[in-house]
């Protein structure tokens, strides 16, 4: 048990590690309201909708690896 419980915390210690660079890659809710008053228009031909997709993709990885960081630690609770 006690190599399980190793490889279960070393895998706990990644998807925290993972978690943060995540939410940290995130763009804030306030940068939307900033870049309209600064005139900052990401809907341009060229460009449309390309941050949409990778803030979309980043939130759905946040939601993955906080499951996952739950299961794992739940699980060494139990041991």
């Amino acid at each position: 048990m006690e190599v399980l419980e190793i490889i279960l915390t070393i895998l706990e210690v990644i998807a925290s590690v993972a978690l943060v660079a995540v939410v940290l890659f995130q763009s804030g809710k306030e940068a939307g309201l900033s870049s309209a008053l600064a005139g900052g228009n990401q809907e341009t031909y060229m460009g449309k909708g390309k941050s949409g997709n990778l803030d979309k993709t980043l939130a759905s990885a946040t939601k993955w690896i906080a499951l996952v960081w739950i299961l794992l630690t739940l699980s060494l609770n139990l041991f």
